[in-house]
């Protein structure tokens, strides 16, 4: 089998063999970090422990993405939403570093929503957003972790993030998923980028910025 073949059965089939390989022993594995952490945020919060939200996924189509419930809803005297750090409470903080919020997502690798490797699912109101070279990030499924997920996460910036995506979409590979799936290990551990510099996570997407940066 020549190296274009090999690729093209594994964007079509062993990828997705792979996933579910993984993904199951996993999710059973997790599943003792998974309910105390739960029950734990189940009495931070007042109740909701499992944060769910339409996400777009492959060819835009949009899916119900599960991850842990780690900011409270808090609110202003107005009714409006506090800002992100003063609704992110010290275990909240914790279950980011450690990603342990992302581990629902093994469900939506076993549900065919997700990979275990590929760009992170975004928001919906960002579509229109994006460049068409931006949305050929759609062109497989999002992942649990990703090439940008290994090459500064959260301190890079979007328009960076994107050219990751992109250039995985068009690299897929069986080595290229492993390597990023030992390297995501060492940057957990490590509890690498999981913010954005002077955010308590992330700052949105607003659009593509003009400044070049063609770095890889």
């Amino acid at each position: 089998m020549s190296v274009a073949e090999s690729a093209g059965w594994y964007r079509r089939w062993g990828k997705r063999t792979l996933d579910v390989l993984l993904a199951a022993p996993l999710l059973l594995l997790a599943l003792p970090l998974l309910l105390p952490a739960a029950l734990a945020l189940a009495v931070q919060n007042g109740g909701p422990w499992l944060f769910r939200q339409l996400r777009p996924g492959l060819h835009e189509r949009l899916f119900p993405l599960y991850k842990l419930q780690t900011m409270t809803s808090a609110r202003d005297q107005h009714g409006q939403l506090l800002p992100d750090a003063q609704r992110l409470p010290r275990l909240g903080r914790w279950l980011r570093a450690t990603s342990l919020d992302e581990l629902p997502q093994l469900w939506n690798v076993l549900r065919g929503d997700i990979s275990l490797v590929g760009p992170r699912p975004l928001l919906p109101e960002y579509l229109p957003l994006y460049s068409p070279e931006q949305a050929r990030r759609h062109a497989v499924r999002p992942g649990i972790t990703g090439w940008a997920q290994i090459n500064g996460r959260n301190a890079i910036s979007w328009e960076q993030k994107f050219r990751y995506d992109v250039w995985y979409v068009e690299n897929l590979s069986i080595a290229l998923d492993l390597r990023i799936l030992v390297r995501t290990a060492g940057r957990v551990l490590r509890a690498h980028d999981i913010s954005a510099p002077g955010h308590a996570t992330t700052k949105a997407f607003r659009g593509t910025s003009s400044s070049p940066d063609s770095s890889l």
